[in-house]
């Protein structure tokens, strides 16, 4: 198992409505990040600072760098960008992390 963590940037107007969305996240969603082996996926905010920090366990890179490209990926993303910075493929910003611990 590969563990991510990562930040990305929610605009202070809309804490809400991003957790709004999360909490009625689509089921078809849910299926294919478990199908490109997402698990134990969390998203945490710092409501002072906006940030979001991520955090997924993937069962390998190249399964999962392929969820970037699934049609459902692209409608959330679409969904999601008038909440937070984005790329202009809609794509949310990211600032990917690098692990410098790990406790079980």
């Amino acid at each position: 198992m590969i563990r991510k963590g990562f930040i990305m940037n929610v605009y202070p107007d809309k804490h809400a409505e991003y957790e709004i969305r999360h909490n009625e996240i689509w089921p078809e969603m849910v299926e294919a990040l478990h199908e490109h082996g997402a698990k134990n996926y969390t998203i945490f905010l710092d409501k002072e600072s906006s940030k979001l920090f991520g955090y997924v366990e993937i069962e390998n890179e190249e399964k999962w760098s392929q969820m970037a490209s699934t049609a459902i990926n692209q409608k959330w993303w679409e969904f999601m960008e008038p909440l937070m910075e984005t790329n202009s493929d809609n794509s949310p910003i990211t600032t990917s992390l690098a692990e410098v611990f790990h406790m079980d």
